[in-house]
């Protein structure tokens, strides 16, 4: 765990040794587990740490996240950001949301208890749950590490952040052509362009953290259905 220590260090992040105990037993159970259902392709130790926990927690380095904050990952997957977010801020109340249900069953049986944690694991499609009432525009921040451009994913993830929060989409360190493309998204949506905050990891490779403050209302027909975000972006 050097590299995750050292890189907290960097960043001002303050883990106690609990923290490091549920980084630790999160690590094994992830490797345990993706034998039975696919969570990650990383399962090398310092890779892990280093692509998974640094990368995560990088979030908390860049951004100014307040004590309490309401935190959504969309596309969580096998808990990332979420889970190293809660982890080393445990104050933060935490929602993970994924269409693949078999990911959720294992955060919700096998991680929170294991580590225990509290967080709210929700199964669905994230375009249908952001104009459900008790999530819509209701989060402080929307968080996602999910591969899909920032046009689409603004659409499903820019819904959740109530007026005054952000969305932060963690990507890779060339991020411009993706930023320009999502103009007319983002300020269709309530967004305006915050930030491109630009960083290594540990092992040299380049993330940047895309900032989209939320300024205004989502108009009510957003987000689409799926197929309609994915064919035709804003």
């Amino acid at each position: 765990m050097e590299k995750l220590i050292e890189f907290c260090k960097e960043n001002s992040i303050t883990l106690d040794d609990k923290a490091l105990e549920r980084f630790e037993k999160y690590m094994q159970l992830v490797i345990e587990w993706n034998e039975k259902i696919n969570l990650t392709s990383i399962t090398e130790r310092d890779e892990f740490i280093v692509k998974h926990f640094c990368d995560s927690l990088s979030l908390l380095g860049k951004l100014d996240i307040k004590q309490g904050a309401k935190v959504i990952d969309i596309g969580t997957g096998a808990g990332f950001p979420a889970i190293p977010l809660k982890i080393a801020r445990p104050d933060l109340n935490v929602t993970m949301l994924d269409s693949l249900n078999k990911r959720m069953v294992f955060i919700r049986e096998q991680v929170l208890p294991a580590l225990g944690l509290e967080a709210e694991v929700i199964h669905g499609r994230a375009e249908e749950f952001s104009k459900a009432k008790p999530y819509r525009e209701s989060f402080d921040i929307c968080v996602s590490r999910a591969v899909a451009n920032l046009s689409a994913l603004s659409e499903y993830c820019i819904p959740f952040v109530k007026v005054g929060g952000m969305f932060a989409a963690m990507k890779g360190f060339d991020c411009e052509e993706e930023i320009d493309a999502a103009e007319k998204a983002i300020t269709t949506l309530g967004g305006e362009f915050g930030d491109a905050i630009r960083f290594k990891l540990p092992d040299e490779s380049g993330r940047c953290i895309i900032v989209i403050d939320k300024v205004s209302g989502t108009p009510a027909k957003y987000p689409r259905r799926g197929v309609k975000i994915n064919k035709d972006p804003l």
